[in-house]
């Protein structure tokens, strides 16, 4: 059997490949030397493994640097390379499209929506064109793929590579579940992948490695650990409406507001170290914030809206006199200090933690202008809290109260913000109606929400686009009519669209570059100040 696959091999790689039976449940490639499992089932389950591996050596890389991808980055990427090696070899070779086909893995159960799943779905509509399924990401998956043959063609393999990278950066948002040591390529046909990549020198083995630089796509119910081990404390819920755009209607408590309190004790260094660093630079200038203040009168002017007595009194006395008369006998209002309240919200999702310029990610930039701002004169906000969000569908949406209105920033309030930590998805709408209601207990005058996000709202419940991003410019409505300002300072250089959509033209500003976030954060909140209250 061995030397009639080897001749197969020979005869569609057009090179020796030597083909040995292993004791062990997967196929392996090694070179050009191709390791089946004993007893690996009939013949035609044999033949699609040989076409596989072939299709891999004629135009798969080996060997990829792997040091710096996630596990199931890895695992997506592989598959994907699987379904265009195989591809290309059926254009060469129209005939093997039936052995891989008929070689799949079973069909999934519909509820099961775990990682090896999924990509047994995947793996089905990206070999068979005619086959349907109803699920979002594996839909998603065909789209792309065939996309990427459209205008970059099937020897790209680069192109498919950040194919693969999208699709696993879905799946972290969806909160799908990876183990590396558990799981295996759900196709029996196929190789381990281990050909593709190189994991470097190690004192572990290459499976154990993949799952030490697993930092990402936890799974739900999975915690970071930098807080010591300590559990947040939850302060209350709070159910809120949300828009649906095709109903045009609030659906009523349709949101589950979680408020917390992150834990802070046993901070890392690190978080130590950003905190520190914050205390180096010097505070922010902000410009003191005045309005016409009713209470502080301006007198002897030309003009007003009132008279001044005191100098009325002195114009008839110079005519009696027979003295030329002051003609400044008016009053106006003055200008005075303008009480202001300002809640900086932060968005905590999953990709705050993504590595920025100098390798310091947008969630430490975002913790250190916000302490900044706290830490500033505050001139013109005469009350400041600093609150942050993140969320794992409408029924978890995670509030979090950093800094509170009146709170001094003392060391405390530092350890607490710099313990929190990115994680799940962005439900802006909910964020923003809690923030409101935070704010309508403030003192009459300015009051206004200064949101800083690195992307457009999104949750893994929802698929349309469209959705969240109406349903936050709905809440940005609701607070305008409750009194309270809403802005945005948006990380993101594609963001312009979807924020100028949900805060308006003049409510917004975008940071190309993370570094200049302070002074945008402190500019933006200044004019904030300044405006009239709602």
């Amino acid at each position: 059997m061995n030397a009639a696959l080897s001749l197969l091999a020979r005869g569609l790689a057009g090179i020796d490949v030597e083909v040995q039976a292993l004791a062990g449940t997967r196929v392996v490639l090694v070179g050009k030397r191709l390791l089946l499992p004993e007893g690996a089932g009939e013949e035609r389950l044999h033949r699609a493994m040989v076409a596989h591996a072939v299709a891999h050596l004629r135009h798969s890389t080996p060997a990829r640097p792997a040091r710096t991808l996630k596990p199931m980055g890895i695992a997506v990427i592989s598959a994907i390379e699987d379904a265009r090696v195989e591809r290309l070899l059926c254009r060469d070779f129209p005939g093997l499209h039936g052995w891989f086909a008929e070689s799949l893995a079973p069909v999934p159960d519909p509820l099961d929506l775990g990682f090896a799943a999924l990509v047994a779905r995947m793996d089905r509509m990206l070999m068979l064109p005619a086959w349907q399924d109803d699920n979002h990401w594996v839909n998603k998956a065909r789209r792309l793929f065939d996309e990427t043959i459209a205008h970059a063609g099937l020897e790209d393999r680069d192109a498919f590579r950040a194919v693969a990278s999208i699709l696993a950066n879905d799946l972290g948002q969806m909160r799908v579940r990876f183990e590396p040591r558990d799981y295996a390529v759900p196709a029996p046909y196929r190789d381990d992948n281990s050909y593709l990549w190189d994991f470097g020198e190690a004192d572990t083995p290459p499976d154990e490695a993949i799952a030490l630089q697993q930092s990402g796509a936890l799974g739900e119910g999975s915690s970071h650990p930098s807080a010591g081990g300590m559990d947040e404390m939850e302060l209350g819920r709070y159910t809120y409406p949300e828009w649906d755009r095709k109903l045009e209607r609030l659906r009523p408590d349709w949101c589950t507001v979680i408020e917390k309190l992150p834990a802070w004790q046993g901070l890392s260094a690190p978080r130590e170290q950003a905190t520190a660093d914050s205390k180096r630079i010097p505070p922010l200038a902000l410009p003191r914030s005045r309005h016409l203040d009713r209470t502080h009168r301006l007198r002897r002017q030309w003009e007003g809206d009132d008279i001044d007595l005191n100098a009325a009194i002195e114009v008839l006395i110079d005519r009696r006199l027979r003295l030329q008369p002051d003609p400044r006998l008016f009053m106006r209002p003055g200008k005075g200090p303008r009480p202001s309240s300002l809640l900086v919200l932060l968005d905590l999702s999953a990709s705050a933690n993504d590595a920025g310029p100098h390798t310091v990610s947008l969630l430490d930039i975002e913790k250190r202008a916000a302490l900044l701002l706290a830490a500033s004169n505050t001139q013109g906000i005469d009350r400041l809290a600093i609150h942050g969000f993140s969320s794992n569908t409408r029924a978890e949406v995670y509030y979090y109260r950093l800094l509170d209105f009146g709170q001094p920033l003392d060391a405390a309030s530092r350890a607490t913000i710099g313990a929190v930590q990115g994680r799940y998805s962005t439900r802006m709408g909910a964020a923003l109606r809690h923030a409101t209601s935070h704010l309508r207990g403030e003192p009459a005058g300015q009051r206004a929400i200064l949101l800083v996000t690195d992307g457009a709202p999104s949750d893994i419940d929802v698929h349309d686009p469209g959705y969240l991003i109406e349903d936050a410019r709905q809440a940005v409505a609701e607070a305008r009519e409750a009194g309270v300002h809403t802005a945005c300072i948006a990380v993101d250089g594609a963001a312009d669209a979807y924020v100028r959509r949900i805060f308006g033209w003049r409510n917004h500003g975008i940071a190309d570059d993370v570094r200049t976030l302070p002074q945008r954060l402190a500019r933006m909140s200044a004019r904030l100040g300044m405006l009239r209250p709602g």
